[in-house]
């Protein structure tokens, strides 16, 4: 499991890609590195990734087709900057919500506006069928990282960042167009799928 408070910004040193299976080697900073071990999980742009190896210039990580198809790690290209953090250990203060790494799909940021030096709104597009899981004020994962959203109207959403967010993520440099993977809060998926189940069921029985 994860927070959502993304650690930082790291390079995508080198990409190999292979039939089916393509080989990510990022440079995370070496006091993320501490305790790192083969087989340990982490956040790469908000999809949970295992540890496969590591060497002086980076930790390399493998992402298979399905992954690949479904985020947006399959568009990625050696320079590249991504969102990482570490698996949650019991003892981490959950500043975020909860979140499994598990991406259901990409969204576009369609509208970027700087309405102060202080804040920064995105608005993104989200496919229809996602947007039964996504209310104003709710949480929702972006590349990883833990937002509160704003506005919610027809397929689009926005959230808002402050300068810590801006500074320790990606977003502060993202331009329109740009695809960037979706988590919804697992809790909201949960109730929304009961709640439909159960309407659906008291209707068969009129």
């Amino acid at each position: 499991m994860f927070t959502g408070i993304v650690q930082g910004v790291a390079e995508l040193a080198s990409l190999e890609r292979k039939s089916n299976l393509s080989t990510l080697g990022i440079c995370l900073p070496p006091a993320t590195r501490e305790g790192l071990q083969v087989g340990a999980s982490v956040a790469i742009n908000g999809v949970c990734l295992t540890v496969v190896r590591w060497d002086d210039q980076a930790v390399y990580f493998d992402a298979m087709i399905e992954t690949l198809r479904l985020t947006n790690l399959g568009g990625l290209q050696q320079g590249d900057q991504i969102n990482f953090e570490r698996a949650a250990r019991f003892s981490d203060e959950i500043g975020g919500h909860l979140m499994s790494g598990h991406v259901i799909d990409q969204v576009e940021l369609t509208a970027r506006q700087e309405l102060d030096e202080n804040n920064l709104r995105l608005e993104f597009t989200a496919a229809p069928k996602w947007m039964k899981y996504i209310f104003p004020k709710g949480y929702i994962g972006l590349n990883g990282c833990s937002l509160t959203l704003g506005e919610v109207e027809d397929n689009r959403f926005s959230v808002y960042l402050i300068p810590e967010t801006r500074r320790a993520t990606t977003f502060g440099e993202m331009q329109e167009g740009t695809r960037v993977n979706l988590e919804i809060d697992p809790q909201t998926q949960v109730i929304v799928d009961t709640v439909e189940r159960v309407m659906a069921s008291r209707q068969s029985f009129g």
